[in-house]
């Protein structure tokens, strides 16, 4: 079946989601819409409206205009068997001892490694992307250096890689949550996928709000790999959260707003112990005195 794609951007989150919701009642109808960040610090973003026919350019031109978002960009997609496509693509990932793979690479396992497997349909966040390798390797140096934490999080958790990782090193309960409750599921099913059912705790969570996570607190580690503004808006509760002597391993930030985070956590007790980049991305270890 051919795929349409129409993508305009606009500013503002508001903005960008009413214009979604709008295109919702074109002719022909969109199977499927997204509102997504563009992470260049502009505060603008792109909607996504997708079609199983042709969409109607007056249409999407008129929509457009009448909320103020740039013209539609309209592409046809070849028909592609994508779960095949990103098996041949998605190569192995290793990030010190953590070796994140999908079961069609699992012979290729290095002897000693700690495993992760995330499967080709479950792709995001599987530690391809620097953001989540980033966070891994810095995983990886706490073990080295002999850290020891009891209590977890991980705020934000996608495919719980990060979660499901500090599982196979620590001899601990992790927690892990996450807004989208679909994303939760792929969590729950990636858990038990690698047999850590029981070692890892998945919920549904706006950052820290869910009891489960508010009886274990405060936490001695805590992973957070979103967006540049969630992490601000998560400053006072990391400040509450976060144990004396924890750390928060923090990711999703851009070089160039990378100063940014680390000052606005500054103001909320948590210090720079070390950071890293990775291409345009920065993975921030911060550690509250």
């Amino acid at each position: 079946m051919a795929t349409w794609t129409a993508l305009t951007h606009t500013k503002g989150r508001e903005a960008a989601e009413a214009l979604a919701e709008a295109g919702e009642d074109l002719t022909p109808e969109p199977v499927g819409t997204g509102v997504f960040e563009i992470e260049d610090g502009s505060d603008r973003w792109e909607v996504g409206l997708y079609f199983t026919e042709a969409p109607d350019d007056v249409a999407l031109a008129l929509l457009a205009a009448a909320w103020g978002a740039a013209p539609f960009t309209v592409s046809e997609l070849p028909e592609v068997d994508w779960v095949a496509h990103v098996k041949r693509e998605l190569a192995p990932v290793e990030a010190g001892r953590f070796f994140v793979h999908g079961s069609h690479d699992a012979e290729s396992v290095p002897e000693g490694a700690e495993a992760l497997l995330i499967e080709a349909a479950m792709a995001f966040g599987t530690g391809h992307h620097a953001t989540t390798k980033g966070c891994l390797l810095a995983l990886d140096r706490l073990v080295a250096e002999g850290a020891a934490p009891e209590r977890i999080v991980d705020i934000g958790c996608g495919t719980a890689v990060l979660a499901m990782a500090a599982a196979r090193v620590f001899p601990v309960i992790v927690l892990a949550g996450d807004i989208d409750p679909q994303a939760v599921d792929v969590a729950r099913a990636n858990v038990i996928a690698n047999g850590l059912d029981g070692r890892v705790e998945c919920v549904e969570a706006v950052g820290f709000d869910h009891p489960l996570i508010e009886r274990a607190a405060p936490f001695d580690l805590v992973f957070a790999n979103i967006l540049k503004q969630p992490l601000i808006d998560l400053v006072p509760d990391m400040a509450r959260y976060v144990a004396h002597g924890g750390r928060a391993i923090l990711s999703g930030i851009l070089t160039t707003q990378a100063q940014e985070v680390i000052e606005a956590y500054a103001k909320g007790g948590l210090v720079l112990e070390r950071r890293d980049d990775f291409g345009d991305w920065s993975t921030l270890v911060m550690r509250r005195g």
